[in-house]
């Protein structure tokens, strides 16, 4: 008895996939990858740590899903598909920007230039929100600013450990209370979206 169910349920619809699924019209697509899209703004989110650019991700994606319909295989995740779409579409744009910044010297060495340096930005309102956050770390116990810093430098978690000689749960526990008390004196400047 359940051999035959899982038989007519299971096998039969992957043997005959193409047969079941290839149903899917033109609106139930739209509806499917626009219904995705608030899931998507908060993956961009993530990957582009800025509103703006999350929201050209999120549209580049779905441009990319619509013009590329026939590439979907109904019967399949639409969210992974859209997912990978924009995670492909977010490395291609950050490659695109990485050699935007550079260019090819002409001279004898024919070596590559980076003109990120050249770049001149206003920096009043960053030394502003850099003095607060400077303070905000400072104002911190010295038992949770130092694991603190040494996370923020780059040390792992069993690194800073074993140059406290503390448990790593401890170092953990110190650096999320950290971040939670400099999350809260700094909420002046957290982005909402």
């Amino acid at each position: 008895m359940r051999v035959t169910f899982y038989f007519l349920i299971i096998v039969i619809p992957t043997l005959f996939a193409d047969k079941f699924f290839l149903t899917m019209t033109r609106n139930d697509f739209n509806y499917s990858v626009t219904s995705a899209a608030q899931q998507l703004n908060y993956h961009a989110l993530k990957f582009t740590k800025d509103g703006n650019d999350a929201q050209d991700l999120v549209q580049d994606t779905l441009v990319k899903a619509l013009v590329n319909r026939e590439k979907f295989k109904p019967g399949t995740n639409i969210k992974a598909w859209l997912y990978i779409i924009m995670r492909n579409t977010f490395i291609g744009n950050y490659h695109k920007k990485a050699h935007r910044k550079t260019i090819l010297d002409t001279t004898d060495e024919y070596s590559l230039i980076d003109l990120s340096d050249s770049v001149t930005e206003n920096r009043g309102e960053g030394s502003f929100v850099m003095e607060d956050v400077i303070k905000s770390v400072e104002s911190l116990n010295e038992m949770f600013k130092t694991p603190f810093l040494l996370y923020y430098r780059g040390f792992k978690y069993h690194e800073i450990a074993d140059k406290l000689e503390v448990p790593i749960g401890t170092v953990k526990n110190r650096i999320h209370i950290a971040r939670k008390r400099l999350k809260s004196e700094l909420g002046d400047y957290q982005v909402t979206y």
